[in-house]
């Protein structure tokens, strides 16, 4: 086992430098954090329900910590602080733009995407204040994700995966249909695994349409607007493909999130903040279809998150255009361009 003090000695001894993994890690964390920041702000102004506002509040705690911490990371390696968003992002005294419902359903869901990518994050940190601060953000978020959880339940709106009957024996694969029996009507059954990430992007979909139709109803700039209808028309196709699955297997299909979105045309965020929003949760989209297409069996499945994919892809990068456009997007930490400084000494 490690000693921590040790590794820290030799932190201290040898002035390790951040590598290009911790550097990235941190940097996205802070500006996750800093949205974080606003969104509960807002969160926190509008909820009435009582079981709910301590868990906004823990969220708003985490990501405070988190800003302060990797803040101070960044001080000491003479690395610039992020931007990221500030109050000027946020409009706390905007009306109700969400239930109450779909503030805890959101909370639940986001900490399930950030415990996925603290994982990776703790998996390629070698320093041990880094690591240190990722094992412990991870502690703090899947707290988070349980006690959301459970409120969820108490409630009644906690959306399970499908059940399917367990398997009476252990079969073994003897024929490639299982792979490539996806021509006709007659299609072999969805296993456990296929199913799992027809609900997961079922879920993710269904969070992406409700914000995108809450964020067009405030958002001010007209590309904004343009850009967000067009992807609430890309997930509710998306959502419809999936749930289609599902349903032809005789399996449930969980509900939209619409119903959850007031009717306030006032903006609680800035329209940065809203594309910045939008932009991650394409990313996320992405990352689970690419993961989906890969563990899934079925060859029909996969060619369809594959043409999915890359439908989103060139909305994200639509996405990336606008805010550029508009000097929204700030740039991540990156390598010297020595062939650039070559050309300039000439």
């Amino acid at each position: 086992m490690t000693n921590t003090n040790d590794d820290e000695k030799v932190l201290t001894q040898h002035n390790i430098p951040l590598t290009a993994s911790e550097m990235g890690f941190l940097w996205t964390q802070y500006i996750n954090d800093s949205l974080a920041v606003c969104v509960m702000k807002y969160f926190k102004s509008i909820c009435e329900d009582k079981e709910i506002l301590p868990l906004i509040e823990n969220s708003l705690s985490i990501a405070e910590k988190d800003i302060k911490i990797i803040t101070e990371i960044f001080t000491k390696e003479n690395h610039p602080i992020p931007v990221g968003f500030t109050d000027k992002d946020v409009n706390v005294n905007a009306p109700r733009l969400f239930s109450d419902v779909f503030i805890l359903m959101y909370i639940q869901k986001l900490e399930v995407i950030a415990m996925a990518s603290i994982g990776v994050a703790i998996g390629v940190s070698a320093r041990s204040d880094v690591s240190n601060f990722f094992r412990n953000l991870l502690i703090s978020v899947s707290d988070l994700h349980d006690k959301s959880r459970k409120v969820l339940i108490s409630k009644g709106v906690y959306v399970r995966p499908p059940q399917i009957a367990s398997p009476k024996k252990v079969d073994f694969v003897d024929k490639q249909g299982f792979l490539f029996d996806f021509l006709g009507s007659h299609k072999r059954p969805l296993t456990s695994i296929e199913i799992t990430h027809l609900f997961i992007n079922i879920q993710t979909n269904a969070m992406g349409k409700a914000m995108m139709l809450a964020f067009a109803q405030v958002c001010k700039d007209k590309d904004v607007k343009q850009f967000l209808v067009e992807g609430r028309g890309i997930s509710n196709k998306h959502l419809k493909k999936f749930s289609s699955t599902l349903t032809d297997e005789d399996l449930p299909a969980a509900m939209s999130w619409d119903s959850h979105v007031m009717d306030s045309t006032v903006a609680p965020f800035s329209d940065k903040l809203m594309m910045f929003h939008t932009t991650t949760l394409i990313a996320v989209g992405i990352g689970n279809y690419g993961t989906a297409a890969g563990t899934c069996h079925r060859m029909d499945l996969s060619a369809t998150y594959t043409r999915l994919s890359a439908e989103i892809a060139l909305y994200a990068e639509d996405g990336a255009n606008l805010m550029i456009k508009h000097a929204w997007l700030e740039e991540p930490p990156k390598a010297v361009d020595h062939k650039a400084l070559v050309k300039k000494k000439k």
